[in-house]
């Protein structure tokens, strides 16, 4: 059975950067078949898909993120991580690890809570 678990602090201060690692288990990251992703849900507005580390091993990540997110993965531990930098108020709500690409994902972690204080 694959699962997914988020892990981080769940307070930050404005502009820090703010890490969150996702711990996988019964599937490898080192495979080939399935990419891995970050999404979020804030203030009511739904889910928000923010990166993805495809199973080549490179990264995509959206526009309004793209200078601010990097998303690495170590096989070793079979975790991913994500990096936001100079995070703001805005950056507050629940983050998830997926397995998929952008919103397509069939796994999906319980969440994590973030706040950011100013």
């Amino acid at each position: 059975q694959v699962q997914l678990q988020e892990s981080g602090p769940g307070l930050v201060r404005s502009s820090q950067t703010l890490s969150l690692t996702c711990t996988v288990s019964g599937a490898s990251l080192a495979g080939t078949d399935y990419d891995w992703s970050w999404i979020r849900e804030s203030g009511g507005k739904g889910q928000k898909w923010l990166g993805t580390i495809l199973h080549t091993g490179g990264t995509r990540i959206d526009t309004p993120f793209r200078n601010r997110l990097t998303i690495s993965k170590d096989t070793s531990k079979n975790q991913f991580t994500m990096y936001l930098s100079s995070v703001t108020p805005e950056d507050a709500g629940v983050y998830y690890c997926t397995r998929g690409f952008g919103l397509q994902y069939d796994r999906r972690g319980q969440g994590t809570q973030v706040s950011v204080s100013a």
